[in-house]
């Protein structure tokens, strides 16, 4: 099956997404617009998505590419290409906040419009007996160069820039999310990431982000939460809370010791401890969760459901182009991080539309090996998408011809 053509490049297929009006209208809110003379604020954008998708190694390879290619960039809404030294200018210059901005704007002008957008795009490890709204919250590191990047500098050789996120589950799209220095702690985090959950939701997060005034502050608001436990955390048991069956070594209600913790979190908490099978393995670990209805093995399948956003890192850090910074100041880092993630939600968005089933880095690498090409996007996914028909029967072995062998 051979793929359609179409009036326009690939790249401008999901550019188009971005609705007409929102660039010109941040770049006017954040004073941009005053700071660009031949190099446009979409201009810009449609570069740094060109970066993310094919890759781009340099700013020579970057702008020579754009270059060449000028006449495909012209029906993008009339985008031009950049010069190296202009792309480095508008990375170390311009404010990253309107590449954030941008990024949940498009993401929610495309929930508005499809209301189902992600639903079928969740995490498969997910406990189909829970209803409720899940949210794993983590972070991941993104190595940086510490000789040549100082304000990421946290150890003395090293240098690092964190992403906070809080994903949904049930649609693996980010809610919310944070980049920063990797300097400060998680937990000082924690806050902020869980700020807009809603009650009888449930948040999942690994034990960085234990802070007992925080899961006090979360059970105030009536939210559900898991965690595992800090291998310090001194406590004393008040009773058991089920018979231990299986896997479950104990499931009891506890209360801490330490008089600060006691102070932050005075309610009683749940420990499971548990063996949890990971890579085949079966490891014995400790939960605490502010639930007491649940069934213990449940709380032991919501923490392995937080696997997920570990599984959202790898797409992000493996696929799109956060290896590899074509700047060293942090307004450039910030440009190149926000759009890798709205590369993904464009990326995302048109495999909803063609209806895609395979994975996010299969349709990655087929749009970058077309990006220029005037085809149809969704009949190029049709096309490469699964093999068709079913395999060929044989009615006997086949062997190989070898001359001077014949048996």
């Amino acid at each position: 099956m051979t793929p359609a053509k179409h009036q326009y490049s690939i790249l401008k297929q999901i550019c188009q997404h971005i609705p007409a009006h929102l660039v010109s209208k941040l770049s006017r809110s954040f004073g941009i617009d005053k700071q660009s003379r031949t190099f446009s604020c979409w201009s810009h954008i449609v570069s740094m998505l060109h970066v993310q998708i094919a890759h781009s190694l340099s700013l020579n390879d970057v702008s020579d590419t754009l270059r060449n290619h000028s006449g495909a960039l012209t029906p993008i809404r009339r985008a031009t290409p950049s010069s190296r030294n202009g792309l480095s200018h508008a990375n170390r210059v311009r404010d990253p906040l309107m590449a954030e901005t941008l990024f949940w704007e498009v993401l929610s002008h495309i929930q508005n419009k499809h209301l189902d957008f992600g639903r079928g795009h969740k995490y498969s490890g997910l406990p189909r007996r829970f209803k409720r709204a899940i949210y794993a919250v983590d972070s991941t590191t993104i190595q940086l160069v510490a000789n040549c990047i100082d304000w990421a500098k946290h150890r003395r050789r090293k240098a690092a820039a964190k992403c906070h996120m809080q994903l949904n589950l049930q649609t693996f799209l980010p809610q919310f999310a944070i980049v920063k220095e990797a300097s400060t702690h998680d937990s000082t985090e924690a806050y902020q990431l869980c700020q807009d959950l809603k009650s009888g939701e449930i948040a999942v997060f690994d034990k960085a982000y234990v802070d007992f005034k925080h899961l006090a502050d979360l059970d105030r608001r009536e939210l559900f939460w898991v965690t595992r436990a800090k291998d310090n955390m001194k406590y004393r048991f008040v009773k058991q809370n089920t018979e231990p069956k299986g896997n479950i070594q104990y499931d009891a209600l506890i209360e801490l010791e330490m008089p600060k913790s006691r102070e932050a979190y005075p309610k009683k908490l749940r420990l499971v401890k548990a063996y949890v099978e990971i890579n085949g393995e079966k490891k014995l670990m400790k939960f605490i969760t502010n639930n007491m209805q649940w069934a213990p093995s449940s709380i032991c399948d919501l923490y392995k459901c937080r696997w997920g956003i570990e599984v959202f890192f790898k797409q992000i850090k493996q696929t799109l182009q956060l290896s590899d910074f074509l700047g060293h100041s942090q307004k450039a880092i910030l440009w190149q991080v926000w759009t890798a993630m709205l590369a993904y939600i464009l990326i995302r968005y048109i495999g909803f539309l063609g209806q895609w089933k395979g994975a996010f880095s299969r349709l990655f690498t087929l749009l970058r090996g077309v990006l220029f090409s005037r085809l149809d996007v969704f009949s190029v996914m049709a096309a490469c998408g699964t093999a068709r028909g079913s395999p060929r029967m044989v009615g006997s072995p086949q062997q190989a011809y070898l001359p001077g062998f014949n048996m």
